[in-house]
């Protein structure tokens, strides 16, 4: 049973069955879900853009426009694309779960619908809806210059903070859909792989884009990097108040280098490396490699 002083999760049932529609809302609302009912995909997602549902029970065969076709609709449209859907079937085909799950559904029920079945798999795509929500409101609040595009180079979400660089450096809505996507579409028809930089032209302030992957739903996902900030070493020299060298040494730590490797990159021997870590250890306070490994991240992953 639901927590009775909990928010009632807000549930889309969509079915053109009145018989199924009955056996199903009686169901939720024992539950304490509210219930929204449409008997068609049009109607459905008129209903969802006007109430946004938490969750979504969608009948894949229905007249006009079937549950395939309403599901990729929803998940077309950015403010509806998180909501988690449940097929309801009477098919048992292989393919047509397939379908259905292609079409952008979580999970499937097939008909007669038992009850406590139901229940139970809602309760479970709801939690992992929450989970997901939680995560990205978390990511909005730690300061993380996030954002996704889709291949068109349009801005799809951006954390508060991305939002903020963009408007330091002038880089109004107009320049986005603008100058933005375009520099972004034909950055991507290149094919970057993971780290790769895209320097922004055509603005005044310095900024850069940094690829970090691409998410479930096919969008790219960007580090907005502001250009003024030092990072890397620059970053810990001006935090940490070491020298060049000292900064250069720790930022290596930091990425799992052995002394070894870290007199090869920087031309040096490991004897050289041991020494400037003897100088390192009491400017941060710590007493060995792992610790001090450990407060360069903070600050290194704080800038990100």
């Amino acid at each position: 049973m639901m927590n009775p002083s909990s928010k009632s999760d807000i549930v889309l049932v969509v079915d053109d069955s009145p018989d199924a529609l009955s056996l199903i809302h009686d169901t939720l609302e024992a539950a304490h879900m509210d219930v929204l009912v449409a008997l068609e995909g049009r109607q459905a997602l008129t209903i969802a853009k006007r109430i946004r549902p938490d969750i979504i029970l969608l009948d894949a065969i229905m007249p006009n426009m079937d549950g395939f076709d309403t599901c990729r609709a929803l998940k077309a449209d950015q403010s509806l694309a998180s909501i988690p859907v449940i097929f309801m079937t009477g098919l048992s085909d292989t393919d047509d779960i397939v379908r259905g799950l292609e079409a952008g559904g979580v999970d499937y029920l097939t008909k007669p619908i038992q009850p406590n079945e139901l229940i139970a798999r809602m309760r479970v795509h709801l939690s992992n809806a929450r989970l997901s929500n939680n995560a990205q409101s978390a990511l909005d609040s730690m300061g993380q210059y996030l954002m996704t595009t889709n291949h068109a180079g349009e801005i799809t979400w951006a954390t508060p903070q991305t939002y903020a660089l963009l408007a330091k450096a002038r880089a109004n809505s107009e320049w986005q859909s603008t100058h933005l996507a375009l520099q972004i579409r034909l950055w991507l028809a290149h094919q970057p792989v993971i780290g790769n930089l895209l320097k922004l032209s055509d603005l005044d302030y310095p900024l850069a884009l940094k690829m970090m992957g691409v998410t479930e739903q096919k969008e790219v996902l960007l580090r907005l990097e502001d250009g003024d900030k030092p990072t890397g070493p620059a970053l810990l020299k001006k935090e940490l108040d070491l020298t060049d060298r000292e900064s250069e040494v720790l930022h290596w730590i930091a990425n799992g280098k052995t002394n070894r490797e870290i007199a090869e990159i920087l031309d040096m021997n490991s004897r050289t490396v041991n020494k400037h870590l003897e100088q390192i250890f009491p400017k941060l306070g710590v007493e060995n490699r792992t610790s001090a490994a450990g407060v360069a991240l903070r600050i290194l992953s704080a800038d990100r």
